[in-house]
């Protein structure tokens, strides 16, 4: 290591970073971060749109073939009923189901919505046998309102954050 002698101190030659670089360094490495974690979650809740068109697709077929074996819809009695709480916390199989005996029969067991936690995020069915609706309720998260130009639009909830799937009789009145 060399030493200067200037004015009789010995100085050392200048190594390392100054508090500035370093400074600029963390908050360029933050900045790309919120980057990153912002693409993240928008990633993540379009996944979890994804999966509730995906179940909604995997319920109508459920649904067809309900029909075609015992010629009517499986029925609530025009009642809402759902898996969150406030629509009766119904289970996901079997006459307790929130789609009363569609599950373990013609659907291995109904889905939960992605972000279910009991007292939202959850699907709600409503059928008198002839006709029926199901919602995706106020759980769509990427595309809120739903456009009338989606295959899942509701016309009766317009402008809201819930995807549906139904019989045409119900499509505009349930």
């Amino acid at each position: 290591m060399k030493y200067f002698s200037g004015r009789g101190i010995n100085v050392k030659p200048h190594s390392g970073f100054t508090l500035i670089e370093l400074l600029v360094v963390i908050a360029i490495i933050g900045l790309l971060a919120s980057v990153v974690m912002a693409n993240l979650n928008s990633a993540r809740a379009k996944a979890r749109d994804a999966r509730r068109r995906a179940d909604m697709k995997e319920l109508y077929k459920a649904l067809e073939l309900y029909y075609d074996t015992n010629g009517a819809y499986p029925s609530t009695g025009n009642a809402w009923i759902g898996n969150c709480a406030s629509y009766g916390s119904y289970g996901t199989s079997g006459a307790s189901g929130y789609i009363p005996n569609l599950a373990p029969t013609y659907i291995p067991t109904l889905p939960l919505d992605p972000k279910y936690n009991g007292s939202s995020g959850c699907y709600l069915y409503n059928s008198n046998g002839v006709e029926y609706k199901l919602l995706a309720h106020y759980t769509v998260e990427s595309i809120c309102p739903v456009p009338s130009s989606d295959a899942f639009w509701d016309p009766v909830r317009n402008g809201q954050c819930t995807f549906q799937i139904s019989t045409s009789g119900a499509r505009s009145t349930y």
